[in-house]
């Protein structure tokens, strides 16, 4: 399979919702605590090495960083902050948490949300309020559940149904999910699929190769 967001390259950072650009064309956002793996999965999925920042110190990214996808000026990926981190000033949590909420509430070329969640941790207090933003504006969800090589196959798929059970008690069908490794390339091809048919880049109902549940 052809993957449509391996162009992705940097576009711009916001701090305020001034500094967005246009709200236009179509934009799926990743959001995931620290340690997740968000940054890692940005980079696997767009097949690229240094896309979003991998640190050593979690936390990192403090704005809403946009991602375009050539040759499309209007087609982006947004990695929202992780405005839980521990470490972040009070403040600071607060002005993320209420420019994100004014971002779910507002964007009208947000089409969907990738929640990043440590398989081992899943379903956080931050994972669901991310999850409950993209629900309550009627936007499909998928949660990604990544380090599944830390598990191997049978803990990954009884981790697996356990989230999706929880997912379909709290969200009935609005949120999918599948286990993920950026390290070992396990579900590339269904998170690619997710991502490009919102962006409107791969025709609906496309199939992936090898992915892990949805």
């Amino acid at each position: 399979m052809s993957n449509p967001l391996a162009r992705a390259q940097y576009r711009l950072a916001a701090h305020t919702p001034a500094q967005l650009p246009p709200d236009l064309g179509a934009e799926v956002a990743f959001a995931g605590r620290s340690n997740a793996g968000k940054s890692s999965a940005l980079n696997a999925i767009c097949q690229q090495n240094a896309l979003a920042r991998v640190s050593k110190t979690p936390g990192r990214t403090q704005q809403l960083v946009f991602f375009q996808i050539p040759p499309h000026e209007d087609r982006h990926l947004v990695d929202l902050p992780g405005y839980g981190y521990a470490k972040v000033p009070k403040d600071l949590q607060a002005h993320w948490q209420a420019f994100i909420a004014d971002y779910f509430a507002r964007r009208g070329a947000l089409k969907g949300l990738v929640v990043v969640m440590d398989i081992r941790h899943p379903l956080r207090e931050y994972d669901r309020q991310m999850l409950g933003y993209a629900v309550e504006r009627g936007l499909p969800a998928h949660a990604l559940l990544t380090k599944a090589d830390k598990l191997g196959r049978g803990g990954s798929g009884n981790a697996l149904q356990a989230v999706r059970r929880d997912l379909k008690q709290a969200y009935g069908d609005s949120v999918s999910v599948q286990t993920f490794s950026a390290l070992h390339k396990i579900g590339l091809d269904e998170a690619r699929v997710v991502v490009g048919e919102w962006l409107g880049l791969l025709p609906a109902g496309d199939t992936a190769g090898n992915g892990s549940g949805g």
